[in-house]
């Protein structure tokens, strides 16, 4: 209970959704909560930080807007206001930018168009589908994209026929909110299934072939989250999708509940800082984003008992 109280101490973003995922209450006093986001806090700071000229980076506004609109979502902004369609509206504008010679075959593109990567796809599908714009054209793809294993890989193009970790985390949060803008449509419920499957069937950090651990920054959990895949990102949109809990994801699970101190989890250093904004969270430092995930993860896990 300390942690939670701890929890709703904080930003609306974060407090609407611990009153829904940790304290169940009433539906309008948690939307009345999530409607602050719009108004107070984290939420306005970041919109209009991408409003000015639709970027925060003026070399790069494809990505940082991108970025940007990932964490709005996060929060619960609601992409149906005025100034979300403003915002959105000159997001759309924007257009992708290679650095590299052979990016030249997307270069122009419009944003909500995607690129090539379906790793970046994916995380542009969950802002499109979330705001209101037509991605079926990327989703299309994705389907097209998915390897004989169930998951993907931004390596394909270059002849790798397995499924990343990584990537099919991204794909598999882009296909879910397309579901939830859409209703669910056969082939990505059945494409999205394939996908978690990949990832349940490895126990969500293991080798299929040999078993070892595939990679030790998996137990490290990071926020906000960029293209890596953890085990707290992975879990928790498990838990958003409503997969039922099973024996393959017990030691996810089990390495997660360690990682609490005092019923807290601390905040990893990304690899990457995927947007520099201050939501006075440290690495090393108890993160109410990771507590948030977490508390909710374990609720999951718990509810196949």
């Amino acid at each position: 209970m300390e942690a939670i109280d701890w929890l709703l101490e904080s930003d609306p973003a974060i407090r609407w959704q611990t009153m829904r995922d940790l304290c169940d209450l009433p539906a309008a006093a948690v939307d009345a909560e999530r409607a602050k986001v719009a108004t107070y806090g984290w939420g306005p700071r970041l919109v209009n930080r991408l409003a000015a000229d639709g970027r925060v980076d003026a070399e790069r506004p494809e990505w940082d807007c991108l970025r940007g609109l990932l964490l709005l979502r996060d929060m619960g902004w609601d992409p149906t206001s005025d100034d979300a369609r403003s915002l959105v509206g000159r997001v759309s504008e924007l257009t992708w930018h290679g650095q590299l010679p052979q990016d030249i075959a997307w270069h122009g593109r419009p944003f909500f168009a995607g690129e090539v990567e379906p790793c970046i796809n994916g995380r542009v599908v969950v802002v499109g589908a979330y705001t209101g714009q037509d991605v079926r054209v990327i989703v299309d793809r994705l389907l097209d994209e998915q390897c004989a294993d169930g998951g993907w890989n931004c390596e394909a193009g270059n002849g790798s026929t397995r499924g990343s970790f990584h990537t099919t985390i991204c794909v598999l949060e882009g296909l879910l909110e397309f579901d939830r803008a859409t209703g669910d449509s056969g082939d990505v419920r059945v494409a999205r299934h394939r996908g978690q499957e990949y990832l349940l069937d490895r126990r969500l950090l293991r080798r299929l072939s040999t078993s070892e651990v595939i990679d030790e920054a998996f137990t490290r959990f990071a926020y906000p989250t960029g293209y890596q895949y953890d085990l707290l990102r992975a879990t928790d949109y498990l838990r958003s999708a409503e997969v039922t809990p099973d024996e393959r994801s017990v030691e996810a699970v089990d390495i997660i509940r360690r990682r609490g101190r005092d019923g807290r989890w601390a905040l990893d250093p990304a690899e990457s800082n995927p947007l520099e904004f201050d939501m006075d969270e440290r690495a090393g430092q108890p993160s109410r984003w990771n507590t948030l995930r977490a508390l909710r993860v374990l609720r999951w896990a718990d509810s196949r008992a």
